[in-house]
């Protein structure tokens, strides 16, 4: 699994604005290289280097290896597909690799090339992302962030063989409630949707003003409400994740893919459902998952909180209100998303325990682990 760790650059003027420059002259050498790629019909990077590399050098006063990473980027974007020509725009993220670039930790600088030469510039980050970087592998992406000056070095890590589970934790996601696991842990979701609210009001005030105050004030709220829910999402999967591997069980959760295609809501609903941050937390769980050892599987969404776990009964009317579960054909009754967090356990593929003669092993279940990428 490949984790991503993000550096805060803090270089001067005049570094700034070689790191600009070469930003913006990398990505006119790739829309070149595309081009031509293009029109020769020719996508993979050994062909399109032996195509390109000596114009690109000299037309545009690039080193080998930067002029290297130019052609990479190109053929990496017509791996999707080939039916669009590529084109880049000039403040495009490019990579460097280890000959272009290089870190001090002890002096918290990164020595990398620009069109100035090689620049010392200082950065700043966290201990933990501080730890990571001493097994930094791989490229490294510079990025410019709303005017700020970011480095995404990667790191490899090794995933932990999955554990031998003795049950399913099935966790329900929501609106109204982030998340409900099947032994009725309820992560409320009030704070960040009281969040979103208040911030969605005020962005709407402040444009309706139009002045150049407000459009200060909407570039400094920017990005705040994405960060709260991040730093949720993190927690939560955080725990979700601890609490499966401290009781040996694996995690069961709803296959939510193209949900919001799929459902219909009334006009003032829109946005809250499409502010939803299901994905992230989502493939939080799943990579914190993979570190601890802990399978994850995916499970077919429908009816999860319409269905009564005691006769079975499948119908809309179970489901009295948003919090509460009512079975119409036997009266059983419960918190609405905790009935449908333990529907979504026993739908869990669990695989039947190996055994052997020579080695028999009693009552153990291993549930299926799921694919799974760093996201």
């Amino acid at each position: 699994m490949r984790l991503t760790i993000q550096l805060k650059l803090q270089p001067t003027p005049e570094q700034a604005d070689a790191l600009l420059r070469t930003l913006e002259r990398a990505n006119e050498a790739c829309n070149a290289i595309s081009r031509t790629a293009w029109e020769t019909k020719t996508f993979r990077q050994f062909a399109v280097h032996a195509l390109v590399y000596q114009s690109v050098r000299e037309t545009f006063d690039l080193t080998a290896q930067m002029a290297v990473r130019c052609i990479a980027k190109v053929s990496d974007a017509y791996k999707l597909d080939k039916k669009v020509m590529r084109s880049f725009t000039p403040h495009g993220a490019i990579a460097y690799d280890d000959r272009i670039l290089s870190f001090a930790l002890p002096k918290s600088e990164v020595s990398m090339w620009t069109l100035d030469g090689r620049q010392a510039i200082p950065f700043v980050c966290g201990e933990r992302q501080r730890q990571l970087l001493t097994t930094r592998r791989g490229e490294t992406d510079l990025a410019l962030v709303n005017g700020e000056w970011r480095l995404l070095a990667g790191r490899e890590v090794e995933t932990r063989e999955p554990i031998d589970v003795e049950g399913v934790l099935g966790i329900d996601l929501g609106v109204t409630n982030i998340a409900v696991d099947s032994d009725g842990e309820t992560h409320s979701g009030k704070a960040i949707k009281n969040v979103r609210y208040r911030h969605r009001r005020l962005r709407q005030k402040l444009q309706r003003l139009g002045t150049k105050g407000s459009r200060r004030r909407l570039k400094k709220l920017a990005g705040q409400e994405r960060r709260f829910a991040t730093w949720i999402n993190h927690n939560l999967s955080k725990r979700i994740v601890g609490k499966a591997e401290r009781t040996k069980r694996a995690i069961a959760l709803e296959d939510l893919t193209h949900i919001r295609s799929r459902v219909r809501v009334r006009r003032s609903q829109r946005a809250t459902l499409h502010s939803w941050a299901f994905v992230q937390l989502r493939a939080f769980l799943v990579y914190k998952a993979a570190l601890a050892g802990v399978p994850v599987s995916f499970v077919d969404p429908r009816n999860t909180s319409r269905t009564c776990p005691a006769c079975g009964c499948i119908d809309k009317a179970n489901r009295k209100t948003q919090a509460s579960f009512l079975c119409i054909s036997c009266g059983f009754a419960g918190p609405a998303d905790t009935i449908a967090a333990g529907n979504i356990a026993r739908r869990a593929p669990v695989s039947v325990p190996c055994c052997s003669d020579a080695s028999p092993r009693v009552g153990s279940a291993r549930a299926k682990p799921t694919s799974f990428s760093g996201g």
